[in-house]
């Protein structure tokens, strides 16, 4: 697809990652990664100022400090003198124990326990409850060029919405190429190369009124462990590219229903070109994957030839990749009902029920 009208070169740079054993399941595997390199105060700050209700307090000159993990610490041990394993590459949250501790405190006592802080290259403060610093930590942010940000949120709540927000701005990031739909609930990314009709196929299951996520070219980001969330760069969200026609604003022909800015990657449907004498899977007995950021997830390979509907198949493969997922698999049920049959063993509810019918 690097001729698509979407296609451009992505200014990130990237690396390879060796990937990491995986069992006989055949995968595909994306690995090429891209990492976000940093993450910098002003970008935490100037992305949940309105969210986590912050204002910058003082130590504006340091607003460009790199946060270097996505978690914060509460700095109570280190007011207490003790700094083994203290997280100063984290942004240090100030609550109420932290902030009545130091007002009980004498101004030069203050000043010595926080220059020992601040002087550990932290990148910046977080003061909850809407609480003033103190005198002594004003002066030090600016000596020290740390910004001190206030919150009017609780610690515990302000904790668990950085924390998610400092996930996603920290989360793995590769960009793929393939078409991302919303299929009956399931995050569907349609791959296959250029021209095979990925396009064309999206835009059947639009007209079903399923929602296009992201064409031709799909950010896809690992937030926390396991979820991978697919989304369009800015610059494409909403628009289509099909051969023939040209460009399309989806939400323009079908409705801002049509569209939608993120979603979950659940099963790849990957489109190839049918050849005579090609072999196709019969029974779904044989797993695919296709592994991503590390990930794997449900693969399934379909052959486009004239006269196969491609919309309605990948519809079909979403239903049944929803029935294994709650633990119906068709075709390993049918495996298991062949296998009774050649064996002679009765059905597992015949044995239970016994005595067959009452006449």
């Amino acid at each position: 697809m690097s001729d698509s009208f979407f296609s451009y070169e992505d200014p990130l740079d990237d690396f390879s990652a060796e990937p990491p054993f995986f069992d006989e399941v055949e995968t595909e595997r994306i690995e090429t990664v891209h990492r976000k390199a940093s993450v910098t105060v002003r970008d935490f700050y100037e992305s949940a100022r309105k969210r986590l209700e912050m204002e910058l307090v003082a130590g504006e000159k340091g607003l460009d400090n790199v946060i270097g993990e996505k978690s914060l610490n509460r700095p109570a041990l280190a007011l207490a003198g003790y700094f083994k394993h203290f997280g100063n590459r984290r942004l240090q949250l100030f609550g109420a124990g932290e902030i009545s501790y130091l007002s009980d405190l004498r101004p030069e006592t203050q000043k010595v326990l926080l220059e020992e802080i601040f002087a550990k290259g932290i990148p910046g403060v977080i003061v909850s409850r809407g609480l003033r610093p103190t005198p002594s930590m004003i002066d030090l942010a600016e000596a020290f060029g740390v910004p001190i940000l206030r919150s009017r949120m609780k610690s515990k709540d302000f904790t668990a919405e950085a924390t998610m927000l400092l996930d996603q701005k920290f989360a793995p990031i590769t960009n793929i190429h393939g078409t991302l739909i919303d299929v009956r609930g399931k995050g569907v990314l349609i791959r296959g190369e250029s021209g095979v009709g990925k396009s064309e196929c999206a835009l059947a299951l639009i007209e079903r009124g399923y929602t296009l996520v992201a064409d031709d070219y799909v950010t896809v980001k690992l937030v926390g462990d396991d979820t991978l969330i697919g989304s369009s760069k800015e610059l494409n969200y909403g628009f289509m590219e099909c051969r023939g026609i040209g460009i399309i604003n989806i939400a323009s022909m079908f409705g801002i229903r049509a569209v939608r800015r993120a979603k979950t990657l659940d099963l790849v449907v990957s489109f190839v070109h049918w050849k005579d004498g090609m072999e196709e899977e019969r029974t779904g007995l044989a797993t695919q994957a296709f592994e991503v950021l590390g990930r794997r997830i449900p693969k399934i390979q379909l052959a486009v030839r004239p006269g196969r509907d491609m919309a309605r198949l990948v519809e079909v493969a979403v239903m049944v990749h929803s029935l294994r997922e709650m633990g119906h698999d068709p075709a390993q049920e049918l495996n298991e009902r062949l296998i009774r049959a050649m064996s002679g063993t009765p059905k597992p509810e015949e044995k239970q029920g016994g005595g067959g019918p009452v006449a």
